[in-house]
């Protein structure tokens, strides 16, 4: 229905008319006359009539607001991501766990508010925390009412805060023990009857560079994995069970190696969570031969990447190994195939399993002949600038001159030898394919961090303190936690949306709150996208797109 003008002897007549469909043909049929449009107007008919039927037509309201000047300053505010990440904050116990720490304590500020709040935003757009600051002005985020940019520093503060003195049994001699470290083993302890004990534990780790000087003692130059050596840095590991959930955090000064944590982060692990049985699966990084040792010494099994190149043992006896390989075929989820050919070697009472992945050698070789006809091309024109890269000088040997170059057929033959392969050491009772599939799932892991590094980047740190530093990066670690729950609910609801997609479908969800004539009204944009099968997934009702104070509902 709609109101029409018609012109009858120089006089304006308004009509409430509908269309209607007769004898195949649309018609407009008149449904009451309104009376001459001056006389209308003038008596505010019209604007009563108005009124009476945006009870019923809330959209139309908002939109006359908005053409109007928006006088009311009606905003929107996202709703998406608090509703969907607050429901696994609750399912996965972090609001319990965080509240229960908080019991004791007098803040007078929402702490665990806070700690949501910014874990929320290191999941939607990562940053710092005066960046979140301004970012929860647009979500509509329950208990962040009042939170300004001190209170989101004194939780940070609160988290990295050091733990009494008799609480600090298990502490590695890189860090003390904290509050996040109470958080962490808590949360572990609520989901222990998914799983007897961690049989596979998995870590990995980064660094993470300073804006200043990175707190008292947690500001080092070190090894820069973001190639930013120039800066303070601090080493960040993250330990993952075999199901790639997330167990703890290890944050350690900047010049910390890798090697040097490894058996002091285990030693933790098996008192912080009364852990009984562990095989540590890691990449040859993290490996060192007192590591080794000290894992034979505590009698802990272990699935290592070998060294193939430097490692004398690998190279002169385990790869000169005659005997065949036997094949086999791993099968993932998605039904892709992967081919490996497969043999177990002993030498000097070690065990070794050598794979051979036919794909990666192709690949490998193939880069390999790219690489060595650049060379080719490059040594025709001069060869001064070919021994400042790295790439090339492992293919060329020295003329007799001494000054000239020229490709090694030999190094090419012997580079040939590890096309696809790759070598684990181990000293598990499992057969070689099991050790095979524990350690590509390290490389899954390693991927996982990547992405979750990429996607949740905790960077610029500004804080001043190790304790509030702590805090800030353990919010990182909080959203890969909530960011891995929601993976594994989407595999079970048999989804794989793109991370990317989510964030923007989630943004697209909002609300608007208005008020008309003594009634408050709320519409909701449309579901769209990936919203609709992720809130199932996460078993979330979504609030109807129009709903009042005084429980009036309906969908649009």
């Amino acid at each position: 229905m709609f109101v029409r003008e018609k012109h009858i002897n120089g006089y304006t007549y308004l009509y409430l008319v509908e269309s209607v469909r007769e004898d195949g043909r649309a018609k407009q049929r008149i449904i009451k006359n309104l009376g001459r449009k001056e006389v209308v107007v003038a008596s505010g008919e019209l604007e009563r009539l108005a009124s009476s039927v945006a009870r019923y037509a809330e959209r139309a309201v908002v939109l006359s607001q908005l053409e109007a000047g928006n006088p009311d300053q009606l905003a929107c505010k996202r709703i998406g991501a608090p509703l969907l990440f607050g429901r696994l904050w609750e399912e996965t116990g972090c609001r319990a766990v965080i509240d229960g720490l908080l019991a004791e304590r007098g803040f007078e500020f929402a702490v665990e508010g806070a700690v949501f709040a910014t874990v929320l935003h290191r999941i939607m757009v990562s940053g710092s925390d005066r960046a979140c600051e301004k970012w929860m002005a647009d979500y509509d985020i329950p208990g962040v009412d009042g939170l300004a940019l001190h209170h989101l520093y004194r939780a940070m503060t609160w988290l990295g805060e050091e733990l009494a003195t008799d609480q600090q049994a298990g502490a590695t001699p890189f860090a003390p023990r904290t509050v996040k470290d109470l958080v962490e083993e808590r949360l572990f302890e609520r989901r222990r009857d998914l799983f007897s004990e961690l049989s596979v534990v998995f870590m990995d780790t980064t660094s993470l560079s300073f804006t200043g000087a990175g707190g008292e003692s947690l500001g080092e130059r070190g090894y820069s994995k973001d190639h930013r050596p120039d800066l303070m840095q601090m080493i960040l590991g993250v330990v993952v069970d075999a199901e790639g959930r997330p167990v703890c955090s290890e944050m350690w000064p900047g010049n910390t190696a890798d090697v040097g944590a490894l058996l002091p982060i285990i030693d933790r692990l098996r008192s912080r969570f009364a852990i009984g049985r562990v095989c540590v699966v890691a990449d040859r990084g993290m490996i060192s031969a007192d590591a080794i040792a000290g894992l034979e010494e505590r009698g802990l099994e272990y699935v290592l990447g070998a060294r193939e190149r430097t490692d004398a043992l690998v190279r002169r006896v385990v790869l000169a190994d005659a005997r065949p390989f036997t094949p086999l075929c791993i099968r993932r989820s998605g039904g892709e195939e992967t081919q490996l050919f497969v043999k177990e070697v002993t030498a000097e009472g070690r065990r070794y399993i050598v794979c051979r992945n036919e794909a990666e050698a192709e690949k490998d070789a193939a880069d390999r002949r790219a690489i060595v006809e650049a060379l080719d091309r490059q040594l025709k024109r001069g060869d001064k600038a070919l021994i400042g890269n790295s790439a090339y000088r492992r293919y060329l040997r020295t003329t007799g001159d001494r000054h000239a170059f020229e490709i090694d057929p030999g190094k090419l033959a012997d580079e040939a030898r590890y096309d696809g392969i790759f070598v684990l050491r181990t000293n598990a009772r499992i057969t070689p394919l099991q050790a095979v599939l524990r350690y590509r799932d390290l490389i899954q892991v390693e991927q996982l961090f990547r992405t979750a590094k990429a996607l949740m980047r905790t960077r610029p740190i500004y804080h001043s303190s190790d304790a509030a530093i702590r805090g800030h990066v353990f919010c990182s670690f909080l959203a890969l936690v909530l960011r891995k729950e929601l993976d594994m609910r989407c595999r079970d609801a048999g989804i794989r949306p793109e991370w990317g997609d989510v964030l923007r479908d989630l943004d697209r969800l909002q609300e608007v709150t208005l008020e008309k004539d003594g009634r408050q009204m709320t519409l909701r944009t449309p579901a769209t996208g990936s919203i609709g099968p992720l809130f199932k997934a996460a078993r979330i009702t979504l609030p109807p797109n129009i709903r009042d104070t005084v429980g009036h509902t309906s969908a649009a």
